[in-house]
């Protein structure tokens, strides 16, 4: 397994349902009115109950690329943060994707939380290619990683094998640009 360390940070890929996820805080791909259809977010509210879907929707709307954060129902995890990748109109692209992922990790180092699993934003709905949202989530991983030092887990949960390999890969390449 890659995985790199920028400070106190581990920053890794697994394969995974993230609605399974043991991790302290898992993300929601949502959107900004912060409804739960399917894809990851579907898988959340099947596990954990819907109750997260009225909390969150109580919420909303949001500005797309901020995050809220919910309880986690019947989840393993201790809450659900819900980071509004895209609008009603279901689009997104690399700068909400970023700063969904920047105020995702925001989120989680103001809980306190040790650990956070986040799923390849963008990629389902969204449409956005795998190997661009890794670059993205990756680098902003890492950004934060290094000015906040925690959550001291960032976990990339992916589906399939071939998105882990592509986060994996994007993690090697920032790892031999930055940490040389």
């Amino acid at each position: 397994m890659v995985s790199v360390k920028v400070r106190n940070v581990t920053i890794e890929a697994v394969t995974d349902d993230i609605s399974e996820s043991s991790a302290d805080a898992i993300v929601n791909a949502a959107n900004n009115h912060l409804w739960m259809g399917g894809g990851v977010a579907g898988a959340i509210k099947r596990r954990g109950g819907v109750g997260i879907e009225r909390e969150a929707a109580s919420k909303g709307p949001i500005q797309v690329g901020e995050a809220v954060v919910t309880r986690a129902g019947t989840l393993k995890a201790k809450c659900v943060i819900h980071a509004a990748v895209m609008g009603q109109d279901l689009m997104t692209d690399q700068d909400r994707i970023q700063l969904a992922t920047r105020n995702a990790l925001r989120r989680a180092s103001e809980l306190g939380v040790s650990s956070i699993a986040l799923p390849a934003l963008g990629t389902g709905v969204g449409g956005v290619p795998v190997d661009m949202v890794a670059r993205v989530m990756v680098e902003e991983a890492a950004r934060h990683a290094a000015s906040n030092g925690q959550p001291s887990l960032i976990q990339f949960v992916l589906l399939s094998g071939d998105s882990k390999a592509v986060f994996e890969k994007a993690m090697s390449d920032w790892a031999e640009k930055h940490m040389r």
